[in-house]
């Protein structure tokens, strides 16, 4: 393995989406499902790599408000991050643990880090995030954009909430990566690398049916039964954080 093939972001992981991931190619996803603490992230992620794939733990953390949240995707951490936190709390707490810190979906709908965001923190983001199915073309347009502006090397993902979708978008860098830590340090280093998507009508109703599951994952009916009573798994307040973010809690 002279190169390495990385799906840089999926929300499932079973053996429905390893078998498609080896099958489309792949050496690696980063898996950072929604609302799961880390230490159950990195279990499923260990159960599931084997000698062919590479499963590589992650947090997309939801940072500020429902209304107002802005998602970043940490890689490599080595504890626990909760959501609905601050934006300046969570990055500098990413950059306390070491971990890749990467711009998911920049300036997409209202869940996304904004221009203002990353000249900010630009010295603390690792990669900017310019496909995934879920994109029109001006998406994919701003998001290079903003990478040449910020001179942040490019990733793509299949953000795949579905397993079809998986494997759809990948990252391949130009050198083996062989651990979770040769991944991260990727990640960090810029260590040169390519997007590349799929093509034609499949590809297309693929991204057509991860756009509509976006209303679900977005819809304030979720919050119904999330972020409630601090004891849901992720909320700032939850025991597991032992009041370490109080400070930096948005509830």
């Amino acid at each position: 393995m002279s190169r390495f093939r990385l799906d840089a972001h999926v929300k499932i992981l079973d053996e429905r989406v390893v078998e498609r991931a080896k099958a489309r190619g792949l050496d690696g996803l980063v898996y950072a499902p929604h609302f799961t603490r880390l230490p159950e992230v990195r279990a499923r992620a260990e159960q599931f790599s084997d000698d062919d794939l590479l499963v590589v733990p992650g947090r997309e953390v939801f940072t500020g408000n429902w209304r107002n949240r802005k998602h970043v995707l940490a890689v490599g951490l080595s504890e626990p991050v909760p959501d609905f936190i601050t934006l300046e709390g969570a990055m500098a707490e990413f950059d306390r643990q070491g971990a890749a810190v990467l711009a998911p979906h920049p300036e997409f709908a209202t869940v996304s880090l904004e221009s203002h965001d990353l000249r900010a923190h630009r010295d603390r983001i690792h990669g900017i995030e310019v496909y995934n199915p879920k994109y029109v073309r001006t998406h994919v347009d701003r998001s290079r954009e903003l990478a040449r502006e910020f001179e942040l090397p490019a990733f793509g993902t299949s953000y795949a909430h579905l397993p079809r979708t998986v494997g759809e978008v990948w990252t391949e860098f130009d050198r083996p990566l062989r651990t979770v830590e040769d991944v991260v340090a990727a990640l960090k280093d810029g260590v040169p690398r390519s997007v590349y998507h799929r093509r034609g009508v499949e590809h297309r109703l693929r991204c057509v049916s991860e756009f509509a599951h976006l209303f679900y994952e977005n819809s304030w009916g979720k919050l119904d039964r999330l972020f409630l009573s601090g004891t849901e798994p992720t909320h700032p307040d939850h025991i597991a954080y032992d009041g370490r973010f109080d400070a930096v809690s948005v509830y």
